[in-house]
């Protein structure tokens, strides 16, 4: 089982987090990583917030907020506000905040309300053209760009 976690564009220590092969469960208490657990399926997360995941179906996700989640379906996150999600089908989100269960339609990229609002926007995808090339640009990035811009 092969997998990558950085932080802040470089690998993290093996002695920040654990992971259990047999059960595959990964936990650590760091922000701000990049998980890539693509193709592995039935993973179960315990990390800090900030963090971008890139899974397989059936994990389990328990985390702070202001994460950003591609993943197949069947997935269930324990989140607080302002994740992003990008999901296969029958996922749901559990929000600590506002002690409530949100169904994530497929094939869409939503982003949770602030801190105490129920519910989502959905995100719509940015594209800029470039050299007559077409480039879509995530909410983050756009957001960024944006502020560069100005």
């Amino acid at each position: 089982m092969t997998f990558s976690v950085t932080q802040n564009r470089k690998p993290l220590s093996p002695e920040k987090y654990t992971w259990d092969p047999k059960t595959k469960t990964f936990f650590t208490i760091e922000n701000n990583l990049v998980l890539d657990f693509s193709g592995m399926d039935g993973v179960t997360f315990n990390t800090g917030y900030g963090c971008t995941f890139n899974t397989g179906w059936y994990c389990t996700f328990n985390t702070g907020g202001y994460c950003t989640f591609n993943t197949g379906g069947y997935c269930t996150f324990i989140t607080g506000e302002g994740c992003t999600f990008t999901c296969g089908g029958n996922c749901v989100v559990i929000r600590r905040d506002v002690k409530g269960v949100t169904e994530i339609p497929e094939g869409k990229t939503i982003k949770l309300k602030e801190c105490g609002v129920e519910g989502y926007d959905e995100v719509k995808p940015h594209t800029i053209v470039i050299d007559r090339k077409e480039i879509t640009l995530s909410e983050e990035s756009y957001e960024e760009l944006k502020k560069s811009l100005s």
